[in-house]
């Protein structure tokens, strides 16, 4: 029986993290250990690597995930590990997992098999303390807030207009809506709240996007909080907030420092969702990786219409990021239940369903190339996929401009991922990259959706009830349509129906919500029957996780 991620990471070979620094070229006395494993890496350090030249940015993304796993952070890491052993210099740059999903049904963010970033453990629980920082600073922003109303509301806060909601790092459902501050007048005025998960937080975007702690600062200034009964927008540096809420994240801005299996480093930092943020690393992260490798494969979550558009036209746009080569990874598995096919029946051969369901393939595939970035497919390899099945994605791909290269970094590590490491070099030193955003900064807001939904999303509109076009109209008024777009939507559909498959077209997307991220400076569109905070399945993978007898965690994935 195969050994388990848990299990595989537990035999692991690691160095001192001191050692994994002179490795990237960091320093002892920059690193600040978090025990032997891990550490942060100071901002002073960081400070001297501006005038270095920067190395070339690897996105690795995805194509619309399904039950039957696609492994984007396992690929992230095992191509990170084949390059170093062909003697390339590389960094990869991922996202902290959430509690959430750990505790929830989709599990860790630490990467699988023997492709993994390390400690395991650590890194998908509380790791350095970041999400706690992040959630602390959200919460201190949103009890300032009700407790300026209680003492007087000299700013004339409308409490019905109240825009700040409270963050938790947990899947709970029983907060999405709630009424606070009941049990008399000594607890405030009761109002409805509710809860976001941290990954969803504007705090954790602002993290995120931020150059150094000043930026930092004044973004979480921007924050708008709550409106006046004459509609005018309350800002957190009102409330005076954006000054302790930077002193809460001032150690969390450094990025974190691990290693794989392999013994590479890794930075892992920040952690947005992609479904309902805008799913990318920290800036500060990859800038610093990019001053410190020749190459950087760093992550976006879940498919190429969420994570890797958000990356695109957010991260890219805003950090001036310039990607040479995506890596979009597929499974045989994946595809053949986009081509129809249940999951009790994946370990049979269907050339057929393959074929049918590299349509959402093909879709991704075209989609990148829109923002003039090259691609290769990686098929994640599993032991059941046929000759013919692989054939068939190699042939659809190549159709369309990108090589399939099969990889096996999930049984064999680095070495499972040569040949696409060396296509992956070969295509970000060819210069064929050309990267330019899906629209400019001064289309409208509107148009700016309804681009991404009628160019990626492969819909026919857009559509909006009257008070959605007030919020639109409103915001371009304020001055913020200038801001790009951050799409919440299902990760399982090219539409807002999360079982439509494959490449649906002629649909439209439904707008629910605009919520302004005026710190993040974008603004979150949400779509369908998105949530901004998730709930636990059934059978929650919390149930399986627990301490053996010797006090080692088992069940943690």
């Amino acid at each position: 029986m195969p050994m388990s991620d848990i299990e595989i990471a537990r035999k692991a070979e690691m160095l001192p993290i001191k050692e994994i620094g002179i490795k990237a070229g960091i320093p002892e006395d920059a690193l600040i250990q978090y025990g032997q494993t891990k550490a942060k890496i100071s901002s002073e350090f960081l400070n001297t690597l501006k005038r270095k030249r920067d190395g070339k940015l690897i996105l690795v993304t995805a194509i619309s995930p399904t039950p039957a796993g696609e492994g984007k952070t396992t690929t992230s890491v095992g191509l990170s590990d084949g390059m170093n052993r062909i003697g390339v210099n590389t960094i990869v740059a991922l996202r902290e997992p959430s509690l959430g999903p750990c505790f929830g049904i989709k599990g860790g963010a630490a990467g699988g098999g023997y492709a993994q970033v390390v400690p395991m453990e650590d890194i998908n629980l509380h790791f350095t303390g970041d999400f706690h920082a992040i959630g602390v600073a959200h919460n201190l922003l949103a009890a300032l807030l009700d407790n300026h109303v209680y003492w007087g509301n000299k700013l004339g806060i409308d409490t019905r207009r109240i825009a700040f909601r409270r963050v938790v790092d947990m899947n709970d459902r029983a907060l999405r809506q709630i009424t606070n501050s009941l049990g008399g007048i000594a607890n405030g005025f009761p109002r409805q709240d509710g809860f976001d998960i941290t990954v969803a937080s504007e705090i954790m975007a602002i993290f995120c996007l931020s150059t150094d702690l000043n930026d930092l600062t004044k973004r979480l200034g921007k924050i708008v909080v709550a409106y006046t009964r004459e509609r005018k927008p309350i800002v957190a540096s009102q409330l005076k907030a954006a000054g302790p809420m930077s002193v809460l994240l001032k150690d969390a801005l450094s990025p974190n420092l691990v290693q794989t299996l392999e013994n590479n480093p890794a930075f892992i930092h920040g952690g947005p969702f992609a479904n309902i943020a805008h799913g990318c690393n920290s800036v500060i992260a990859t800038k610093a990786a990019l001053k410190l490798a020749d190459y950087v494969v760093t992550e976006a979550g879940f498919g190429a219409d969420l994570g890797a558009e958000k990356f695109f036209n957010i991260k890219c746009r805003k950090a001036g990021l310039k990607p040479a080569v995506t890596v979009l990874v597929a499974t045989v598995r994946a595809l053949k239940m986009h081509g129809g096919v249940g999951k009790e029946d994946l370990g049979k051969e269907n050339v057929a369903a393959v074929k049918k369901g590299c349509d959402n393939l093909a879709r991704h595939i075209k989609n990148i190339k829109a923002f003039g970035v090259p691609v290769v497919v990686a098929i994640n390899q599993f032991d059941a996929d046929t000759k013919k099945e692989l054939a068939t994605v190699r042939t659809v791909s190549k159709k369309l401009g990108a090589e399939a290269i099969v990889a096996s970094h999930w049984a064999h590590g680095g070495a499972g991922t040569e040949e696409l490491a060396k296509h992956v070099v070969k295509l970000a030193d060819s210069g064929k990259a050309k990267f330019k955003p899906l629209y400019p900064d001064n289309m409208s807001l509107e148009n700016k959706i309804r681009t991404i939904a009628k160019k990626l999303y492969g819909a026919k509109d857009i559509s909006f009830d009257a008070s959605i076009a007030k919020q639109f109209d409103d915001l371009q008024a304020a001055g913020y349509g200038n801001f790009p777009v951050c799409m919440a939507k299902t990760q399982y559909s090219f539409s807002t129906d999360p079982t439509a498959k494959g490449a649906p077209k002629g649909h439209i997307v439904g707008i629910r919500e605009l919520r302004l991220s005026a710190g993040a400076e974008f603004i979150v569109v949400v779509t369908g029957n998105i949530m901004t905070m998730p709930g636990l399945p059934r059978v929650p993978s919390a149930n399986s996780i627990y301490l053996n007898k010797d006090g080692q965690i088992e069940g943690l994935f």
